[in-house]
């Protein structure tokens, strides 16, 4: 006997043992197709996907698109400016490294984007990031320092008066302790140890996603996402607390030059993007970012919260960079070199043009990491417990910072000497 299916008769009375069954004389065995074709149940409901995250449409590439690209040509003609006014090179390369950080957040950020898919690109793209961002913040010290005419000059001004309490710098524990070079040598010492760990950090996270021990958003004890985000907090908090005590302690004197909106916009990019990122991860983590559920993709935990920061770092890069563009203007240098030259042409600033061989070799000296090196060593050798060795002027230690001109330019000249000032009372 031969029987045939009824397509009237439910799903689960022709799977069942018992179900209505018809009889077809002459009529063939019909089985049911194998494989993954489900379509002879026609009450099966159909597989449904979900609509494509935001981070994987076109608009979310072309809008972060638009605004690294605008964020490129404002900050690279202003590096180019700053090269072709190198009127005061031991501010100015401080000052272009400073600006760098734009180009290579947005370029870093727009290509994890792109290869938003590959749930490793971004941590591997992350590590340039973070490796950098320690060399700005390192070169911004360095920058007030040139500012107030360097080490022996600031020792000048403050050396010997008293630590003022206030809690919101952090100095409410250092009452009735006074300003000396210990003091300098523990900001210096604090801001160095952040350009050591975080590249550290950023080599460990790269070794630990090659071995599966790595996601991030994972606080999994298990997990290397838990420790690196310590360590680094730890050290991006005493970072950014020896910049709030070096600013507390020089705020009068660095007044000519217009310290907060420097302060401001080198701790947002830097501080502010590290505890976004981390603030996402967390976001993820409660369930407040939905994590991608799809056919087509599948990407690891904290991919997403991953992609939403490199999102928002090339929206804010745009802004960074016309803030930037305020905060350390080449115009300063631009009518030093004027003044030193004679006029431009009538044609404006873009007429006379210092050659592309000067521009290059400034490019080259600038972005040589050598004078971090040597600082390092210095600041971190025993022998500063007694000497603190200090490059001063031929003709003397510069003047107080009152009387140099802004953006630190002021007339003398490159010959240095060594200067040695007593270091016996420490911080």
């Amino acid at each position: 006997m031969q029987r045939l299916w009824r397509r009237d008769v439910p799903l689960s009375e022709r799977l069942g043992a018992d179900g209505p069954l018809v009889d077809a004389p002459g009529s063939s065995a019909t089985p049911p197709p194998g494989g993954p074709n489900i379509s002879w149940l026609p009450e099966a409901p159909l597989l449904s996907q979900d609509p494509p995250t935001f981070l994987m449409t076109p608009t979310a590439q072309a809008v972060s698109g638009f605004f690294v690209w605008a964020a490129l040509v404002l900050t690279c003609h202003q590096i180019y400016m700053h090269l072709r006014f190198y009127s005061s090179p031991r501010e100015q390369r401080h000052i272009v490294r400073i600006l760098f950080i734009v180009p290579i957040y947005a370029i870093d950020s727009w290509l994890s984007l792109l290869f938003f898919t590959n749930d490793q690109f971004y941590v591997y793209f992350g590590t340039v990031r973070d490796c950098y961002e320690a060399f700005v913040i390192y070169n911004f010290l360095s920058l007030c320092y040139e500012y107030l005419g360097g080490e022996s000059a600031i020792m000048a001004e403050i050396r010997g008066k008293p630590i003022e309490s206030s809690c919101m710098f952090g100095t409410c524990c250092l009452k009735g302790k006074a300003y000396s070079i210990g003091f300098l040598r523990f900001c210096k010492q604090a801001t160095l140890q952040f350009c050591v760990v975080k590249p550290l950090m950023a080599t460990i996270t790269v070794i630990l996603q090659a071995y599966g021990k790595y996601k991030d958003g994972d606080f999994n004890v298990a997990s290397g996402y838990l420790y690196v985000t310590i360590v680094c907090n730890i050290s991006v908090s005493l970072s950014l607390y020896a910049l709030f005590l070096f600013y507390f302690a020089t705020r009068n004197l660095l007044s000519p030059y217009g310290p907060i909106l420097k302060f401001f916009m080198v701790k947002s990019v830097i501080f502010l993007s590290f505890w976004q990122g981390v603030f996402l991860a967390v976001m993820e983590k409660c369930g407040a970012i939905p994590q991608i559920n799809s056919v087509e993709v599948s990407v690891g935990e904290g991919t997403v919260a991953a992609g939403y920061q490199d999102f928002i770092i090339c929206v804010e890069m745009f802004f960074a960079a016309l803030v930037l563009r305020l905060a350390f203007t080449y115009r300063v240098y631009m009518d030093k070199s004027m003044s030193a030259q004679g006029p431009l042409p009538a044609y404006g600033e873009f007429g006379a043009c210092a050659p592309m061989k000067s521009i290059s070799s400034s490019l080259k000296e600038t972005m040589n990491p050598g004078d971090m090196v040597q600082d390092a060593i210095h600041n971190f050798s025993p022998a500063y417990q007694q000497y603190t060795q200090q490059s001063t002027l031929e003709q003397g230690v510069p003047p107080p910072p009152a009387t140099r001109t802004l953006g630190g330019v002021g007339n003398h000249g490159d010959t240095e000497k060594t200067l040695l000032l007593s270091s016996d009372d420490e911080f």
